[in-house]
């Protein structure tokens, strides 16, 4: 069943009403507790001092820890949250009084953020981080049940259900930007009562009709399976390898290890190899090499004793004047040439599966390394990957 909200709600706004429509939460963040890396979620609140309100950011964890000008647990939020200590918006600012339009029970805006909603919320970032269902994720499995066998009690299982997520958030729990939470008002009310408080009567037909409403979204998710299914055929149907990073390393050695591991996906790894003619000790020997403009310069690179001193030596000399046009393409080449005539290397390699691979380091521009959401390409991390592919497709003869 299609249920899972079009983008959640908007960030930190009031809508045209005036009710606020709820937090805006991002990732990734994590702080370390005795080397163990603790993933996080932050969102900005107003934190009260003498001088008044200011804006100040909130950090959940995965452990529950919760950050904000002190440490503090979900108790702990509440709290402050009673005491003033914290604020959801600036109570300094006048904002416009909230105003409603048309029947409560088929309204198509969010419940007012509150305190205790927000509390709520974070505690849903909690469970998220852990990879745990949220107050929304239990409605929709919830739902699911009542789908599957419409019992008295499934029905009153969805209202618990539904009646736990933050009231604020209700309206996105379906996903459906046209009716938002409406079906699951009209179900979750009583037969005879009025749907909201001020709605029509709930009846049996009525329920049936969200059923069918439910049922028909099912059958609507079970044809968009089937169509992604043949439009994206050749994509592994098979959970992924967990994606590996390689790591730049200070001081590479001169000569290959005994025991080879990731190491050998880096371009510093002394594997000599032939391309075009001629011998390179290693990727970033032959990369700086290919660079230089003059043939000296050139051989002055390909016999530096060190890779430090190959790098360092052709970042000092003029290079092609297409290279930078040309570059990505050379070092797709250097590293088809490093796995092709080391087998042992191309075993190393070939086990990393279907993993993305990330490749960090300062040494090398932000245009071959990974460095993050905010910077790097991770190009030679990807030219790894393409490697990787086509020694397979070799093996099968494609």
């Amino acid at each position: 069943m299609l249920l899972a909200p079009y983008g959640g709600p908007p960030d930190r706004a009031e809508d045209r009403s005036g009710y606020a429509a709820g937090m805006s939460w991002t990732r990734p963040t994590y702080r370390l507790v005795d080397g163990e890396r603790i993933d996080g979620a932050w969102c900005h609140v107003w934190t009260k001092s003498y001088a008044g309100y200011h804006p100040a950011d909130l950090f959940v964890y995965a452990d529950g820890a919760i950050r904000c000008v002190g440490e503090m647990d979900l108790h702990g939020l509440r709290e402050r949250l009673r005491s003033g200590a914290i604020a959801l918006s600036d109570p300094e600012r006048r904002a416009p009084a909230p105003t409603r339009e048309g029947p409560r029970w088929s309204a198509r805006y969010p419940e007012p953020l509150t305190d205790e909603g927000f509390v709520g919320e974070a505690q849903d970032e909690i469970e998220s981080l852990n990879g745990r269902p949220t107050s929304s994720d239990r409605c929709r499995e919830a739902i699911r049940r009542y789908v599957q066998e419409p019992t008295e009690d499934n029905r009153q299982g969805v209202r618990a259900a539904y009646l736990t997520i933050p009231a604020h958030r209700r309206v996105y729990v379906l996903g459906d930007m046209d009716r938002q939470d409406i079906p699951l008002r009209k179900l979750v009310t009583d037969l005879g009562e009025p749907v909201g408080g001020d709605g029509p009567i709930a009846t049996a037909e009525m329920h049936r009709e969200v059923l069918e409403y439910f049922q028909a979204a099912d059958r609507g998710v079970e044809r968009s399976r089937e169509q992604y299914g043949m439009l994206y055929a050749d994509d592994s149907q098979e959970t992924g390898i967990p994606a590996i990073t390689s790591n730049e390393r200070v001081n590479p050695p001169n000569e290959p290890p005994e025991r080879l591991d990731l190491f050998v996906l880096r371009n510093e790894f002394p594997a000599p190899f032939l391309y075009r003619g001629r011998r390179y000790p290693t990727v970033l020997h032959g990369y700086w090499a290919l660079a230089a403009a003059d043939r000296s310069d050139h051989d002055h690179i390909r016999d530096a004793a060190t890779v430090r001193e190959a790098h360092e030596a052709g970042g000092r000399v003029p290079l092609r004047p297409e290279w930078v046009l040309v570059r990505t393409a050379v070092m797709a080449a250097l590293l088809r040439a490093k796995f092709t005539q080391h087998p042992g290397l191309a075993e190393v390699l070939l086990s990393t599966g279907d993993a993305r691979i990330g490749y960090t380091g300062i040494s090398e521009s932000p245009h071959w390394t990974d460095r993050g959401p905010r910077e790097g390409r991770n190009w030679v991390g990807r030219l790894l990957e393409l490697t990787r592919a086509e020694l397979l497709a070799d093996r099968a003869g494609l």
